[in-house]
């Protein structure tokens, strides 16, 4: 009997201690459950923005532009050339070089045009001479014919004799003009202020009427010629201000006008061409430089305004979503101008300046969810220079 209990005890105790494993695994995953559960509840999702996600709302104006490129060259610019032959004697004026209106730039040797004007300058005093005697004949013979010693025919003829040494006269003054101004000419001077960009005459060598001698410019008024398309143009007008950059000087914005317009299209391209005045008083812009800028169509009152990719439509309703109190707002806006170029739209009602909005293309978005900006990590002071020293080490 004993026997018989001894062996049923122990299933009895195995079923036992399998039935309390079994319901401790149970009880520790439904007290797991029970602190879960809550914890889970109350977390809420806090959306972290950066720097770069965010814009502030600011007060300023838009502006419409088109853009253009061209060269720069210079208003007043040209060729100083001979106007009378002869050899080079002397060159004054390099490359480079300022020179000031009328300023001695080379010297034409003058031997053969200082023997003209000596021989017009005899010919014109032999001319005056012959005047001389011409008028006294002709007095003379007018007092005879008054005393009626000679014929109306005498006199007449007396006359003529004057009136035509007279002309020779007048003939041999324009000579000599002629020939002081050959002389002036060989002095070559400069038309106007400037810099000599080329020289293309040395001493020593002979020049022909019209040769080449210098390249002169004026930098003080220079002008862009810049294409534009033909569907741009109308709304171009003269004195419209444009602002462009150069090459080699990135950080400069350069100013100007709209000068004249083309009345043509050019046929290759069908393009209008814009002429646009630039005052280069500094000289810091060359003949020849690049140019890329943009014309100032018109320009809006000083609104509120923020990056268009700020602006969202639902429905037809435009809205922002503003970062405000640790949270995402949603605010109903009313658009207005717009400036393409530097992606800004005009905000006329829903907006105050001063405002964060959330720039980036962020979906997803809720009124009311938790947010925060990220802040940038600063590095204490040195630590960077310490750390480089460590690396060196």
């Amino acid at each position: 009997m004993s026997f018989k209990k001894k062996l049923l005890s122990r299933p009895v105790l195995v079923t036992l201690a399998l039935v309390l494993v079994i319901g401790s695994v149970v009880g520790w995953r439904a007290s797991q459950a029970g602190k879960d559960a809550p914890k889970k509840a109350d977390d809420k999702v806090v959306l972290e923005f950066t720097p770069a996600d965010v814009a502030t709302v600011e007060m300023r104006s838009l502006v419409n532009t088109i853009q253009f490129a061209g060269s720069l060259s210079p208003v007043n610019q040209t060729t100083v050339k001979s106007k009378v032959p002869g050899d080079v004697v002397r060159v004054l004026v390099r490359e480079g070089q300022s020179v000031a209106q009328g300023q001695l730039l080379a010297q034409i040797e003058t031997a053969d045009l200082q023997a003209r004007l000596d021989a017009q300058a005899a010919g014109l005093a032999e001319s005056r001479a012959k005047l001389d005697i011409a008028l006294k004949n002709r007095e003379n013979n007018q007092q005879l014919l008054r005393q009626k010693f000679i014929s109306q025919n005498a006199y007449d003829t007396t006359a003529s004799i004057s009136e035509a040494a007279e002309a020779n006269m007048r003939s041999a003054e324009a000579q000599l003009r002629l020939a002081q101004r050959a002389i002036d000419d060989a002095t070559i001077r400069a038309p106007f202020s400037g810099i000599v960009a080329k020289k293309i005459v040395n001493p020593g060598e002979k020049v022909g009427v019209d040769s080449p001698l210098f390249a002169l410019v004026d930098l003080v008024q220079m002008e862009i010629e810049a294409p534009a398309p033909a569907s741009e143009v109308p709304s171009v007008r003269v004195g419209q201000p444009v602002t462009f950059r150069v090459d080699g000087y990135a950080d400069r914005v350069f100013e100007g006008r709209v000068e004249r317009i083309n009345p043509v299209a050019e046929q290759s391209s069908r393009s209008i061409m814009l002429y646009i005045s630039v005052a280069n008083r500094d000289g810091a812009l060359r003949g020849g430089m690049f140019a890329k800028g943009q014309i100032v169509l018109d320009k809006t009152k000083p609104a509120v305004v923020v990056p268009a990719t700020a602006i969202r439509d639902e429905a037809g309703q435009a809205y922002v979503f503003t970062l405000q109190d640790g949270k995402i707002a949603k605010r109903a806006v009313k658009v207005g101008a717009s400036e393409p170029q530097q992606g800004m739209v005009e905000v006329k009602s829903g907006l105050e300046s001063g405002l964060s909005v959330v720039s980036a293309r962020v979906s997803g978005l809720k009124d009311g969810t938790p947010a925060t900006m990220k802040q940038p990590v600063v590095k204490p002071a040195g630590e960077s220079n310490a750390s480089n020293a460590a690396k060196a080490g």
